[in-house]
């Protein structure tokens, strides 16, 4: 992803001297003979022992790493327990026969993970209130935050077409992680279309443009999608095969707007459970009227298990709208949530500095230093009322749900809890930060930072993972 800031921040990274002392990171180091800057230290906690360092001060990229200080930041101000809520209000008051003679209005509460399971059984406790016609419109509010100023080329680009998921945009009234899903499967004999629905509906809720054929048994699945908009509607455009014999297949991609997205599905349900709406939808900036009250609402997920998910998957779209969410005033973008985390960070003891533009990492601006990024660690590791909940969100290698991990020694796979980052744009960032526990039973903290140049050549994991894994075996046998 290449930011609109990204050349000026290459030149500032091509400045830093690229040759550190190892000590302790003998294989890493390796790594900057081939041009690449590296910010790496690994010291037990308890005992402030440092056991490697490389350029421990340096200034780089930490990529998805900056999650961890999402994560630290979310806990700090809400607590583990905390739950996002989404609620139906209105002005009105539904009559007798069940007619609400106003507008309907989602007040988006920035909940990073409603999905559509939600969203019906929202509708149901509308229709348990004896709501069965709504006169007025269906009002998506965004008040709190949305559209969210796209500044990564990504997620600008999503606004016309999108061949991912991970590029979603942003709204405090998105639903599901801000992405369309369409199910695919076999039609009934070969050479007819495939049939495509929704994934949790019937029909598709966005326009179809199907050009996917039905092969004969075994004769293999190769799907591609893109979301396009045309004539300011969603397309998902559909081309490949697939087999009589395949199982349906689901495919995620961004919308083009969250909040839009969030109408469309949302109607779609009211009319399902009989509940119609004259007016149509439509999206507000506005903040539902203060006479407004709630008709229905429901509550999502704890935090904690929000930010399971957040950290194990990396989900972009989740860690930013997390990070939206810690600014206290409407309107929010990237980064005012990046300044929100950074004014946590300025309580950490020894941090040093640290500048974030987004909760992410995607954005290419973010900066701090390996020494920092192990002084939030272990200040977690002190704060027994947070530290389980964060350290859960970790992964060992050896039991993760990212395979590209699972290498290395027993004890690499074994005695190491991890997130990782990655950027391939405008450079390559390969970034590792975690605990580990020393044969003693003793808890260290590490991170591993290593950033390219525009003149280093594509770095792979296995070229990060190995060499630390090496190096980390080696201090965790030895303490």
């Amino acid at each position: 992803m290449r930011h609109r800031l990204s050349k000026l921040l290459l030149l500032t990274l091509c400045v830093l001297p690229v040759v550190a002392q190892a000590s302790g990171f003998d294989q890493l180091d390796r790594l900057s003979d081939k041009g690449f800057l590296i910010s790496a230290e690994a010291r037990l906690i308890n005992e402030d022992t440092v056991l490697g360092a490389i350029g421990p001060e340096h200034q780089l990229s930490p990529a998805s790493v900056t999650k961890s200080y999402l994560a630290a930041a979310a806990l700090d101000r809400w607590g583990p327990q905390h739950r996002f809520t989404t609620r139906l209000v209105s002005p009105a008051r539904p009559d007798a026969d069940g007619v609400l003679p106003g507008d309907l209005i989602l007040d988006g509460g920035g909940d990073p993970a409603l999905t559509t399971e939600d969203l019906w059984r929202l509708v149901q406790r509308l229709h348990q209130a004896g709501v069965r016609e709504v006169e007025g419109r269906l009002l998506v509010s965004q008040w709190r935050f949305g559209p969210v100023e796209c500044i990564t080329t990504d997620r600008c680009q999503a606004r016309e077409r999108s061949a991912n998921a991970y590029s979603a945009l942003l709204s405090s009234a998105g639903v599901n992680y801000g992405s369309w899903c369409v199910s695919v499967s076999p039609g009934a004999a070969p050479g007819e279309p495939a049939r495509v629905t929704g994934c949790d509906s019937q029909a598709a809720i966005l326009r179809i443009d199907n050009r996917v054929e039905t092969r004969p048994d075994n004769s293999g699945t190769e799907l591609r999608a893109e979301r396009v908009t045309r004539d300011d509607h969603d397309v998902m455009v559909l081309s490949g095969q697939i087999s009589t014999n395949a199982r349906p297949r689901d495919i995620y991609r961004a919308s083009s707007d969250p909040a839009d997205q969030m109408a469309m599905t949302l109607l779609a349900m009211l009319d399902q459970a009989g509940i119609a709406v004259r007016g149509g939808a439509d999206i507000t900036l506005a903040e539902p009227p203060a006479g407004a009250r709630a008709l229905a609402e429901v509550e999502g997920k704890p935090l904690q298990e929000l930010l399971l998910r957040v950290m194990n998957y990396s989900n972009n779209f989740m860690a930013d709208i997390l990070a939206l969410n810690l600014v206290e005033t409407p309107r929010a973008d990237l980064r005012l949530g990046g300044l929100a985390i950074e004014q946590f960070v300025a309580g950490i003891p020894d941090h040093g500095p640290v500048t974030l533009f987004s909760g992410s990492g995607l954005t290419t601006e973010n900066r701090t230093s390996a020494r920092g990024a192990n002084a939030l660690l272990a200040s977690m590791f002190h704060r027994p009322s947070l530290f389980p909940s964060f350290v859960a969100t970790l992964q060992s290698p050896g039991n993760g749900v990212m395979r590209f991990i699972r290498r290395g020694s027993s004890t690499f796979q074994h005695h190491v809890m991890i997130k990782t980052g990655t950027l391939n744009q405008p450079v390559a960032v390969r970034a590792v930060s975690g605990y580990f526990r020393t044969r003693s039973g003793r808890w260290g903290v590490f991170t591993a930072l290593v950033n390219g140049t525009g003149s280093t050549p594509y770095l792979s994991w296995s070229e990060v993972l190995d060499p630390l894994a090496v190096d980390l075996e080696r201090m965790i046998d030895s303490h």
